[in-house]
């Protein structure tokens, strides 16, 4: 899933990067309310988590900003103000959840996993064939049976079902995946799609993923 964080502190920022990332989440740190709502409106995130006390646009005004553009995007609401008023009226600007400082990294990502399973499924398990990918649990089965991944493998997986339909080039994937430069190499790639391949027993004359010859590869469409 992406997630932007915006949040002041830059040592608690990059704690919840860190964090986040280890359950294999996109994530995107700003540090200041102006960059908050750029980074909303340039990456759509999935799920956003927003300090209130922001400098050059405190968290009150990105909240306001990010709900008369987009009323289904979950904001995750971060403050030290131990008045109840504040998170009330957070709540009532839009917010769908509201944590006080200090807090468990723990109980964070719980409340993140709850708000995303909100959407029902819509998003959130994508299908393929007898392959089914849980993007908030960070689980896979096909066939019904359990698929064990590491995060880079889970991540390129998704990718390419998200693309589904659609050859994502090597490039592409390098970017998105492992937020390289192309000028890196791209073998890497080649080296993971033969990962997901051997786990995911991908290995009949109708594969699920597919090398698009001088394009890349691909999940439902034909070489």
């Amino acid at each position: 899933m992406r997630l932007l964080i915006a949040e002041d502190n830059s040592a608690l920022g990059a704690f919840l990067e860190r964090g986040l990332e280890a359950d294999g989440h996109e994530v995107t740190l700003v540090f200041d309310g102006d960059s908050a709502a750029d980074a909303f409106v340039s990456q759509t995130p999935d799920l956003m988590i927003l300090d209130l006390s922001l400098p050059r646009k405190d968290g009150i005004e990105v909240l306001r900003f990010i709900r008369s553009v987009n009323s289904e995007t979950f904001v995750l609401v971060l403050t030290a103000r131990t008045e109840i008023e504040t998170r009330i009226h957070c709540l009532d600007l839009g917010a769908d959840d509201c944590m006080s400082k200090p807090f468990s990294l723990q109980e964070l990502r719980a409340r993140c996993r709850a708000l995303m399973r909100r959407r029902g499924g819509s998003g959130i398990v994508l299908r393929y064939a007898d392959l089914e990918v849980n993007r908030v649990e960070r689980s896979v089965a096909r066939a019904g049976q359990p698929v064990l991944l590491t995060n880079k493998e889970f991540a390129l997986l998704e990718c390419l079902l998200l693309a589904r339909g659609r050859s994502v080039s090597r490039t592409d994937l390098l970017e998105r995946v492992w937020e390289m430069n192309p000028t890196a190499g791209t073998n890497v790639v080649d080296v993971y799609v033969n990962y997901l391949r051997r786990k995911l027993n991908d290995t009949t004359s109708n594969p699920l993923i597919r090398t698009i010859r001088g394009q890349g590869y691909s999940i439902g469409l034909n070489a």
